[in-house]
């Protein structure tokens, strides 16, 4: 055996089993909180449209208000406003960003509060037609019950980290029926690490939500479809509708966000700004009716093109213009479902030139590219978009317009609609991440093996002469008995130990009983320079184990950073290996040149 055949491709923890065991229970919990919303949803809505205590599932677009309907949002806004004022600030805007700024910068802990008024807070804004999904607030909802559980337990920042994000995909899972978009969600946006302590409880809790959902709130595809595959052609067109797609995420945040600074403007607190807004969403729902509340009937008409094209026209530009408004409000909503609306919608208006194959995948596609673009995760659009349809057809081309409209996005735009919000809030958040090199190597990988020693036998003054006099190399030595590590002593440790009377003793009772802090051949460089971080320590004798304590090794900070050296070059230098030769002969070989770094 060789002395690497204990390193695992993973650091397995017992802890992983506790920590999943939760993750189920919050996978059910969020199940039953998604229901629960849904039908919160659904009594608002007959409340404000049809002004009758019930939960059945009635579009605000058949209201028959007429002028009146314009005081619904305003009215839902206003109650927004006050919950937001008076109760937690946590609820206001669309869940994912919030949900991102705890888990980075809040330790993962949510306050019951924001469990208890976000879903109410959302409820009371869709269902007086404020134009959002249910899945934002479900997920900052799931996520604030994940990590209430969590906190009840006694766990570290990293496994509250874990539960908040499985509770939040369940609850995603749960509105939508997605539960392996649900978990690239999870790896794209909220997780920031890609890990089994963190992967394994995100999967179990949607697969829990997975199952659970037929319970409660019926199984299915949410959208049934099933189109014709798309010709060669169609791959070009799939380039252009990412293309497209991601001018319009461009142009929806640039204008969200320009909103937004609007309502900053204003001479008064930011607490009647949802009513403001809502005032915009009755004004557009009275004109187009199809664009209040929810509008997954809408969405499924849009996929099945069964509205005609200027009737799609004025849902797109309507939808977009109190989406945007009330957004920018402040008002409480996920942006999920506009998304697939106002995508679908462009795809059923641009379907009919759009070369390559049937007029009716186009909504799909362009549904799936605007999302993709917008959210900047395309692996999750993609899948996204055909667990909602279950149309197999489509993975091709959906993975290619989310893949344009994902590369546009990062191309020109500095931050996504998510990010933008916590950038506001004065957290920079990188979202290009990759495995630690400190990760990849090993402490027997870095660390210098010969080392300057001190006798445990030697005397304080012998040792002050010998080791910190003018030829002193380094600013502390390990001290060893037969090999064996039995302290570290420093200039300052042998100076006061002289003053005090001590020169004449051997430097072995300076070192005491307590043994120093140590590293092991095994351990990877980033946990070692973590604890050096932690102690605030230079560097750290490296022995054979933590029974013997036999030295072999010393390891400093500089000797850590040695791994980077090799990203470094990996990402500068350019090299080539092979150049084709311009020679007239055709049979003349490719000739090699020597690695020229250019």
């Amino acid at each position: 055996m060789t002395g690497n055949s204990s390193r695992g491709d993973f650091a397995a923890d017992p802890r992983l089993l506790r920590i999943t065991a939760i993750a189920a229970a919050s996978g059910i919990l969020s199940t039953v909180a998604a229901d629960f919303l849904l039908h919160l949803i659904r009594f608002f809505t007959n409340l404000f449209f049809f002004q009758m205590f019930s939960s059945e599932n009635h579009s605000p677009s058949g209201n028959t208000l007429g002028l009146w309907v314009i005081v619904a949002p305003v009215a839902g806004g206003l109650i927004v406003g006050l919950i937001a004022r008076y109760g937690s600030e946590q609820i206001r805007g669309h869940g994912i960003p919030e949900a991102i700024e705890a888990i980075l910068f809040g330790k993962s802990r949510m306050s019951p509060k924001v469990a208890v008024l976000k879903p109410l807070a959302s409820a009371i804004a869709i269902g007086s037609g404020g134009p959002f999904g249910a899945e934002g607030p479900i997920i900052m909802t799931g996520g604030a019950l994940g990590s209430l559980i969590a906190q009840g337990f006694h766990l570290t920042s990293s496994e509250r980290k874990a539960l908040l994000v499985a509770g939040s995909v369940a609850g995603m899972t749960a509105v939508f029926g997605t539960p392996v978009a649900a978990l690239l969600l999870a790896v794209e946006l909220l997780l920031f690490e890609l890990r089994p302590r963190s992967l394994l409880p995100s999967a179990i809790a949607c697969a829990v939500a997975g199952f659970t959902r037929p319970l409660l709130l019926g199984s299915g595809a949410l959208f049934p479809l099933h189109t014709v595959p798309l010709d060669p052609l169609g791959l070009a067109s799939c380039a252009l509708a990412g293309l497209i797609a991601g001018g319009l995420s461009w142009g929806l945040s640039t204008l969200l966000y320009a909103t937004e600074d609007a309502f900053g403007r204003l001479p008064f607190h930011w607490m009647w700004w949802p009513a403001l807004g809502g005032l915009a969403v009755g004004i557009g729902g009275y004109f187009e009716p199809r664009t209040l509340g929810v509008g997954y009937d809408v969405i499924g008409d849009l996929l099945a093109n069964h509205i005609v094209a200027t009737a799609v026209l004025a849902i797109v530009l309507v939808k977009a213009v109190i989406w945007v408004i009330a957004l920018a409000s402040g008002t409480s909503g996920g942006v999920l479902a506009p998304l697939l609306m106002m995508g679908a919608g462009v795809g059923a208006l641009l379907g009919p030139v759009m070369p390559g194959g049937d007029p009716a995948i186009w909504p799909l596609i362009f549904m799936s590219a605007a999302l993709g673009g917008m959210m900047r995760a395309p692996i999750m659009a993609t899948v996204f978009a055909f667990e909602l349809t279950g149309d197999a057809n489509a993975l091709l081309p959906l993975l290619t317009a989310a893949s344009v409209s994902y590369g546009f996005t990062v191309l020109f735009m500095r931050r996504s609609i998510l990010t933008e919000k916590i950038a506001r809030r004065g957290f920079h958040i990188y979202r290009e991440y990759g495995i630690d090199p400190l990760e990849r190597h090993y402490v027997d990988e870095v660390m210098t093996r010969t080392v300057k020693t001190v006798d445990a036998g030697l005397s304080v003054s012998d040792a002050l002469a010998q080791h910190f006099g003018p030829q002193q190399t380094h600013r502390a030595y390990p001290v060893v008995r037969d090999g064996v590590l039995t302290g570290i002593v420093d200039r300052q440790m042998l100076v006061a130990a002289v003053e005090t009377g001590l020169a004449n003793l051997p430097i072995s009772t300076l070192c005491g009983d307590t043994r120093p802090e140590v590293a092991t051949p095994g351990e990877t460089c980033r946990q070692v320079a973590a604890r050096l971080a932690a102690l605030a320590l230079d560097r750290v004798p490296v022995v054979t184990d933590l029974e013997s304590y036999r030295l072999v090794g010393i390891v400093s900070r500089h000797d850590l950073v040695k791994p980077s050296l090799t990203v470094f070059n990996e990402e500068r230098e350019r090299e080539t290996f092979w150049r084709v030769s311009l020679s007239r002969n055709p049979r003349a070989p490719l000739t090699r040149d020597p690695p020229a770094s250019r």
